[in-house]
C-alpha cells in the first residue's frame, strides 16, 4: 500500500494510524515522498517524529501498489499538491481503479489531480468550498465511502475519525495486499 506524503508537514496520527491498520491487515505500507531521506511529521503545529522515505514519487508506478493512503496535515497536503509527480501518481491511482483513502486536508491533492468531479467526500471543514468548486459533493460525516467513479474513495475529516476511517479503508482495500 502506498502512503504518499510531502517530506514535511504530515499529521503524525493520520500517517501512523492507517499505517498500523494496513500492517495489521497483513499488507506492507510503503512511504512515498517527493524527495529521498526523511518525512518530518507534526502533531498539529508541533514537530513530531521523522520517518524514512521508502520510495520517491517520481520513481514509482501505480502498478507497484494495490491501494493508496493520503494522510492529512495542512502543510503536507499544500506541498504535495505542488509536486507534479505526486499529483500524477494520485491521478493514476484513480484511473487504474485502485482504492484511495484520504483524510483531513488530503483531498487537496485529489482536487489538484482533477479527480473530485462527481465524488462525495468529507474532509477538514475548510476544504468544503474547494471540493464543491472542483465538482465534488462535500458532506460532514466521520467517513464517506464513494464508489461513484472509477475506484472506491474513502475519506474522513480528522484524527478523531481514524478508527472508522481505518476500518473502511481496510475494507475498501480488500483486507490488505501490497
Amino acid at each position: 500500500m502506498a502512503f504518499i506524503t510531502a517530506n514535511e508537514g504530515v499529521e503524525q496520527a493520520e500517517l501512523t494510524g492507517p499505517w498500523e491498520a494496513v500492517k495489521e491487515a497483513g499488507a506492507t505500507p510503503v512511504l512515498v515522498a517527493p524527495s529521498a531521506g526523511k518525512v518530518q511529521a507534526f502533531d498539529h503545529l508541533d514537530p513530531a517524529d521523522t520517518f524514512a522515505v521508502d520510495k520517491v514519487t517520481g520513481a514509482v508506478s501505480v502498478d507497484e501498489f494495490d491501494a493508496l493512503v493520503l494522510p492529512g496535515g495542512v502543510a503536507n497536503a499544500d506541498q504535495l499538491r505542488t509536486d507534479a509527480a505526486a499529483v500524477n501518481l494520485v491521478r493514476e491511482f484513480f484511473r487504474s481503479g485502485r482504492p484511495v483513502a484520504a483524510i483531513c486536508h488530503a483531498p487537496w491533492t485529489i482536487i489538484e489531480a482533477a479527480q473530485a468531479q462527481g465524488r462525495t467526500m468529507t474532509s477538514w471543514p475548510s476544504l468544503q468550498t474547494d471540493i464543491r468548486n472542483a465538482g465534488g459533493r462535500w458532506v460532514d460525516e466521520e467517513v464517506t465511502v464513494c464508489a461513484a467513479g472509477p475506484n472506491v474513495l474513502v475519506t474522513s475529516r480528522k484524527p478523531d475519525d481514524l478508527p472508522v476511517f481505518n476500518r473502511e479503508a481496510i475494507t475498501a482495500f480488500g483486507g490488505g495486499r501490497k
